[in-house]
């Protein structure tokens, strides 16, 4: 009678997969647990159990479970896929599709793994581009857009010190302003300017300027124009640099031109920055955009100032 009720009673495997079934993961690990203890050698228990330790999220376990099923039994798919599930779990997920690209040489009819195979390949060439926008949103570089610039600089200025401390000061002066967008979606309407370390009064001339009003209508443009103007002769400036938002510019709109003043930058949210100096004017547009939920300054855009300028020349031209 003993004999009979010994055989008729469920494995410890078999009530391990009940649990699982059941969704009592913890319960269904410790009786795998158990039955790995009476049969070390047996590849269906640690893949059972990595099942259970993955819905359980104790990741490196069930990593572990999966590795040693698969050096059990090398030419059993389920291995491969439970690794391959646990990786997914982890975000590894160019490891993750190895596992199912493996699984499925064995099993090359098995839709599940092809399926994985398919959501994988997206996920990784997301999480590629995710980490290239990270990238790119922290290792503002500005210098290599500027070559241009740069050559015309170094052209026109005899002191090489003085073209590249202005060529510095464009330099960071566009960083900080790609760097405010990426923070904020946003930058502060200002001029900046490079004044002169010898001549400027600096307790009457600061080097930033707010021009929020500038925009509003033609009237605050050239009375800000007027007054620009003015001071950065006084001021003794060697350069300056507008930065503003598209957005609150009411006027002059000079992406709504139209026949050979038509705008041919797109219709992107972003700003402006307008370099001016009495040898050089350049105008740039930094066009912004939203990618992988992270907002995002694209490559700056060289426009005709002669047809889109945002203020009039500031500097006297030399």
């Amino acid at each position: 009678m003993a004999e009979s009720d010994s055989k008729s009673k469920p494995s410890l495997k078999d009530q391990g997969n009940d649990l699982f079934k059941s969704g009592n993961y913890l319960k269904a690990a410790a009786l795998y647990t158990q039955a790995i203890k009476q049969d070390p050698s047996n590849p269906t228990l640690y893949s059972n159990r990595a099942a259970a330790f993955l819905h359980l999220v104790k990741l490196q376990k069930a990593l572990t479970d999966a590795e040693t099923t698969i050096s059990l039994n090398p030419n059993w798919e389920k291995g491969y896929f439970r690794k391959g599930c646990v990786l997914e779990a982890m975000e590894r997920y160019d490891e993750a599709l190895d596992a199912f690209r493996i699984a499925l040489q064995y099993n090359p009819q098995s839709s599940e793994v092809s399926k994985k195979i398919k959501r994988l390949t997206q996920l990784a060439r997301d999480k590629k581009r995710v980490e290239e926008v990270v990238n790119m949103r922290s290792n503002v570089d500005m210098k290599k857009h500027l070559g241009t610039i740069k050559s015309e600089l170094s052209a026109k200025y005899v002191a090489e010190e003085r073209w590249k401390e202005i060529f510095s000061f464009l330099v960071e002066t566009m960083e900080t302003a790609v760097k405010s967008w990426h923070e904020t979606s946003n930058v502060d309407a200002r001029v900046y300017f490079l004044l002169d370390k010898e001549k400027t009064d600096t307790d009457k001339y600061a080097p930033v300027v707010n021009i929020d009003k500038a925009f509003e209508s033609p009237h605050t443009h050239s009375s800000c124009y007027s007054f620009l103007r003015q001071y950065a002769d006084e001021s003794f400036s060697h350069a300056a640099c507008l930065v503003a938002p598209k957005s609150i510019i009411s006027y002059p709109q000079v992406w709504k031109g139209q026949g050979s003043r038509k705008w041919k930058h797109g219709q992107n949210d972003g700003f402006f920055v307008q370099f001016e100096s009495p040898f050089s004017r350049k105008l740039w547009f930094v066009p912004s955009s939203t990618e992988k939920g992270q907002i995002l300054c694209r490559d700056p855009v060289v426009v005709d100032i002669s047809i889109h300028e945002v203020l009039p020349r500031v500097f006297k031209e030399a």
